[in-house]
């Protein structure tokens, strides 16, 4: 399955960028290859593989593939140990290599998703608790020189029960933004769309107040980014109508499930890795002898993709060609 739309970064033009409300041809095209080639069900985006560590051409090509047309996939291998190269050895045969080592995560980069025990500071964040988290995409209160731009969440053990997550690729967001009212779209990319404010701790401030658009696009790739979180607190939107509107319909849109939302639980031995899609989880209930755990690493990289030229074929006829 070919991505929808990809060029090399030395091509790019603002005539063939689909996400350039004044280019409505180009938009189009993306949009109906992009609608034609969508997987329909959570199955769809699941790839076999034997090992994650050491993934065989087919396998990486066709999580690569699946990537470029949907920003995720999911892969599913008999690996239940509980080992921490599993991710960065998978990411890095993906193109993944710049992780963001926050200052939650491990000395190797890599986050232990678990409920955490007292003390620490990890109970304080939802992550490492078994409440539900709402949408939202990774480091939304992050600066641009450090936007997530993908991830690998590779699952342990789940949960005795719940735990489920949805995800929703960005991509299909932005169409259903944009077939509604470009004026929407228009707002969610004012620089000063959404503000995360500062967080303070006793120290004084632990991160500085982050002001952003919701939807960018990458100058190297012209590839697009997502900032976006469903919280109702530590969050203020951009005070103006178009803003507001966009806002609510986006919230219409994940909370309704009618959308193209995918709902899985994350088996042991399966992962998710994803140019950081759309997602959330619902709250969960331990097994108290084997704790659910997940290993999350976060990378400042896209996944690879592959160079392919702007097809002049009908939407149809282009994923066609890739079966």
């Amino acid at each position: 399955m070919p991505p929808v739309w990809a060029r090399p970064a030395t091509e790019s033009t603002t005539m063939d960028n689909p996400f350039d409300l004044d280019h409505h041809a180009a938009y189009q095209h993306w949009r109906d290859t992009k609608r034609a080639c969508q997987p329909r069900r959570p199955e769809d985006l699941i790839v076999d593989v034997a090992d994650p560590r050491r993934l065989s051409q087919a396998e990486r090509d066709r999580l690569l593939d699946l990537c470029a047309t949907a920003n995720m996939a999911v892969y599913r291998s008999p690996v239940v140990a509980e080992d921490k190269s599993i991710p960065r050895l998978l990411a890095a045969r993906l193109g993944l290599h710049r992780l963001d080592g926050n200052w939650l995560a491990d000395d190797d980069g890599i986050s232990p998703i678990a409920v955490a025990a007292q003390p620490g500071d990890r109970p304080a964040f939802i992550p490492y608790t078994n409440r539900p988290i709402k949408w939202h995409t990774d480091g939304y209160y992050h600066p641009p020189s450090r936007q997530i731009r993908a991830m690998v969440l590779h699952c342990v053990r789940r949960a005795q029960t719940g735990g489920e997550s949805a995800v929703m690729d960005h991509e299909m967001a932005y169409i259903a933004l944009r077939e509604a009212n470009p004026d929407w779209v228009r707002a969610l990319m004012q620089p000063d769309a959404m503000t995360i404010p500062e967080r303070t701790d006793e120290d004084g401030v632990a991160r500085a107040e982050q002001t952003g658009p919701v939807f960018s696009v990458d100058t190297a790739s012209g590839a697009l980014h997502m900032r976006y979180t469903a919280r109702t607190r530590s969050i203020v939107w951009k005070d103006d109508a178009p803003t507001r509107a966009a806002v609510a319909f986006l919230e219409q849109l994940l909370a309704g499930g009618d959308g193209p939302v995918f709902r899985l639980t994350l088996q042991p031995g399966m992962g998710l890795v994803c140019n950081n899609v759309l997602h959330d989880r619902a709250g969960f209930v331990d097994d108290p002898q084997q704790p659910r755990l997940l290993y999350r690493a976060r990378y400042l990289d896209r996944i690879a993709g592959k160079s392919y030229e702007k097809s002049a074929a009908s939407p149809r006829e282009i994923c066609a060609s890739s079966y």
